[in-house]
């Protein structure tokens, strides 16, 4: 009997949209590897939540921003879809895992640069690479950017930046991985009320109210407008929508 069970890797899916694209993908259907940097518990707790809802989940822990410790985490992937769902390989790569640093142009510390770099870039660079023998013939990838690299607000440039890169490394993946059937698409948040960079969008009603009304639908995003999209990409609808940016923000600063 083949195993038709469909199998997504989400990192930094301890919390926040992570979390959220978790989720979205368990009610599907869908096993789940969570990754989470410090967070066990948290890790944990998603999933005994994915495991109520019918499906399956195992967290792993990774560090984003720490190459050196790829190949043992493979490894241990590679264990955990043998162990809890008798395969070998994903279906689905989400590349969330990331932090937020709020710090004007002019006074961004290059050891602030070089962390956002190792996490945001370097990290997804080199841990999709190390995971492509791990992922079928026909599956996906999302990587996550930010509303942040189509317009600016002071105090991410850095971030900004590392978030334009992905989405020139999206069309890259796109094209190189073409000849495995493999789509890559690159979906923008736009403000979310998470505790991303300190939750200031979530608990400074002065920054909530003001991207609210410089957004077309009058609100700023929840984790659940964007968990349901990714999903939503990675369903069986969507499988022609290849090299593709999405924002998905409600129609921020249009």
């Amino acid at each position: 009997m083949t195993n038709n069970t469909k199998i997504a890797l989400v990192t930094g899916a301890s919390r926040g949209l992570g979390k959220n694209t978790a989720f979205a993908l368990a009610k599907k259907g869908i096993g789940v590897i969570v990754t989470y940097r410090s967070s066990e518990a948290e890790a944990n707790s998603v999933v005994s939540e994915i495991e109520a809802m019918g499906s399956k989940a195992v967290a792993i822990q990774l560090d984003t921003s720490d190459t050196k410790t790829f190949d043992s985490f493979v490894e241990q992937v590679k264990q955990s879809l043998q162990d809890k769902w008798q395969i070998e390989q994903v279906d689905f790569l989400v590349n969330n895992a990331g932090i937020g640093v709020y710090a004007p142009f002019a006074e961004t510390t290059e050891e602030e640069f070089d962390h956002l770099m190792n996490i945001h870039v370097k990290g997804v660079f080199f841990l999709t690479q190390k995971l492509l023998l791990l992922l079928k013939d026909g599956g996906r990838i999302v990587n996550i950017s930010s509303g942040l690299a189509r317009f600016a607000l002071p105090g991410y440039a850095a971030y900004g930046a590392m978030k334009g890169a992905i989405e020139v490394l999206t069309r890259y993946m796109a094209k190189e991985l073409g000849h495995r059937q493999i789509a890559v698409n690159v979906v923008a948040p736009g403000a979310i009320e998470t505790d991303f960079a300190g939750g200031a969008v979530r608990d400074n009603p002065e920054i909530n109210n003001f991207l609210a009304s410089q957004t077309a639908l009058g609100r700023v995003g929840l984790p659940d407008d964007i968990g349901g999209a990714i999903a939503s990409l990675l369903s069986e609808d969507n499988r022609w929508v290849n090299a593709q940016r999405i924002e998905v923000s409600g129609g921020m600063f249009l």
